[in-house]
């Protein structure tokens, strides 16, 4: 049955050799039997800049999606809050298109709104705050201006201040905030919400002036490898674990 798929908060990086191998498996034995992958942000770790496209960790990665067009299998790329900075080379490397976020597609005949995700933690006051800091224009342009590996040293040192701020934070203040879901839904006439980030992969309804909504949490893949799929029928969550990156396609789907 023709199908797409979504993934996000895949965290790649050249120490996570575990989420690497899932990733190969991934673009290799399931993702091109479908019509379309999408890429709903944090696909990396980090991304420094499109000038970063040498590396031969991101050169494994890059080369592994435009694969897909073999398969005529159409990419789609999403920025995350890890990987603000990917640009139309990136994206032209990867043989993918760039999405806006938040993005409304139809997906067989269901009105579906993609986004990352972090827009709505709206609770988090200072992550919204340093998320305006790093979205503004100018901001990113006098970043890109400097060397590479003065960007990548700016990097490394927010994500350690990160790690430890999540360590005082609220959980709860990090997850999605239900008016600012609701307000995002009203706006695109309430669709399907897809939807990632927040690493707590779910189902979930919301009613929201009369309509019923349903929204899809993607996983991380700090466990295990996972895509949400879907087709006309609706939705299921395809999961592949450590064990299984040399074995079959499919090991283990279910519905949330």
């Amino acid at each position: 049955m023709p199908h797409s798929l979504f993934i996000s908060d895949l965290h790649l990086s050249a120490d996570q050799p575990r989420a690497m191998a899932e990733f190969r498996h991934f673009v290799t034995a399931i993702a091109p039997h479908a019509d379309a992958l999408y890429i709903l942000g944090d696909l990396f770790e980090y991304w420094a800049g499109d000038d970063d496209l040498s590396d031969p960790f991101h050169a494994e990665v890059v080369a592994a999606l435009s694969g897909l067009a073999h398969h005529q299998t159409l990419v789609y790329l999403q920025r995350g809050n890890r990987d603000l900075l990917m640009g139309q080379h990136l994206a032209a490397a990867c043989q993918a298109t760039l999405l806006d976020d938040p993005t409304l597609v139809d997906l067989y005949g269901t009105p579906t709104l993609l986004t990352h995700g972090d827009m709505l933690c709206t609770d988090d006051i200072e992550y919204q705050r340093y998320r305006k800091m790093v979205h503004d224009e100018e901001f990113q342009r006098l970043f890109l201006s400097k060397p590479l590996d003065e960007r990548k040293d700016y990097i490394a040192g927010l994500r350690l201040r990160s790690m430890v701020e999540k360590e005082s934070k609220d959980s709860a203040i990090m997850d999605v905030n239900e008016e600012a879901v609701e307000a995002m839904l009203r706006e695109f006439q309430y669709p399907r919400m897809i939807h990632g980030h927040t690493h707590r992969p779910s189902r979930h309804e919301h009613l929201v002036d009369g309509h019923r909504c349903i929204r899809w949490v993607l996983a991380d893949w700090s466990e295990e490898g996972s895509a949400l799929r879907v087709d006309a029928m609706g939705c299921n969550m395809i999961l592949f674990s450590p064990g299984s990156v040399d074995g079959p396609a499919l090991p283990k789907t279910g519905l949330f």
